[in-house]
């Protein structure tokens, strides 16, 4: 059986993956921070399912995980890594909390980092294993590609995993070791709950407290009309299978227009346009 380390399964992405992936006969072992999360996953999804508890920056417990990984395997190599745990950390990036900062690029971005480190001999690092070299797959966002207000610390993550995943695409080269990347744009997940929840009082005294408000409650509403993670599941059961997958695989529920005046439009036009739409343009005196 081809087994599939996921991290960050408790909801969402990594959720629907797992879903995905245990349907289509695949091992899955997944990341969770709560013990109470991997005993539901486990019901949930039966014996093609193992939970390993640790936060993607606990470097130590990311290690403890591999090592479970290892024993597991029984000499074999692991079909493929699927680096998806992250955070989203939201507002005015001048007055963001540098500490919130920190954390975004903390979890997004060195989390990846620590979690390949573990896992690279298993999927053919460790030239003693049996087996054909695995693939990783890292989950970036339409926010790795372009930047929009008041998500300046998430999009920070993303566009360094993106350079994080070329960089690591070129060098595992040498050990047969193919990477990935999905960028999906809005899916239907609980963050949007959470996002909706984030408490935006501690910007009452700042000019850009006004467009936050509509900024949120746009964003949610768009959020909450995005793709399904089964989808996402889907689209990450053929990076890690296809015969010749792509470097990187978007996923984005807006039209045509959207997505051709995102891609086509000057840099400079776009600023306007958003300006525009969300009231950011400056005011004379």
């Amino acid at each position: 059986m081809k087994s599939v380390v996921i991290t960050g399964v408790s909801t969402g992405i990594g959720h629907g993956a797992a879903k995905v992936l245990t349907q289509k006969g695949f091992h899955v072992f997944g990341s969770v921070r709560k013990r109470e999360d991997g005993e539901r996953l486990k019901k949930e999804f039966g014996d093609r399912f193992t939970p390993l508890l640790f936060d993607v920056t606990d470097e130590a417990a990311v290690k403890r995980g591999a090592e479970t990984v290892r024993a597991a395997l029984n000499g074999e190599k692991l079909f493929g890594l699927v680096n998806n745990a992250g955070i989203a950390v939201s507002g005015p990036l001048i007055e963001v909390d540098p500490d919130d900062f920190r954390k975004q690029l903390e979890v997004n971005v060195t989390g990846p980092l620590l979690v390949t480190q573990a896992f690279a001999p298993l999927l053919g690092v460790d030239g003693s294993l049996k087996g054909k070299p695995g693939r990783i797959v890292n989950i970036s966002s339409v926010g790795g590609k372009r930047a929009f207000p008041f998500i300046g610390p998430y999009a920070a993550s993303k566009f360094a995993l993106e350079g994080f995943s070329e960089s690591l695409r070129r060098e595992l080269m040498l050990f047969g070791i193919d990477v990935i990347v999905i960028g999906p744009g809005a899916v239907k997940t609980a963050i949007w709950d959470k996002a909706e929840e984030v408490d935006i009082s501690r910007y009452g005294n700042s000019p850009y407290l006004p467009i936050l408000q509509s900024f949120q409650n746009t964003f949610v509403a768009q959020g909450r009309k995005g793709l399904p993670p089964e989808k996402l599941g889907r689209l990450i059961h053929k990076a890690l299978t296809a015969a010749n997958p792509k470097v990187r695989y978007a996923a984005n529920p807006a039209s045509f227009v959207e997505k051709a005046m995102m891609t086509l439009a000057p840099k400079r036009t776009l600023d306007k346009v958003i300006a525009k739409t969300l009231g950011l343009t400056k005011q004379d005196g």
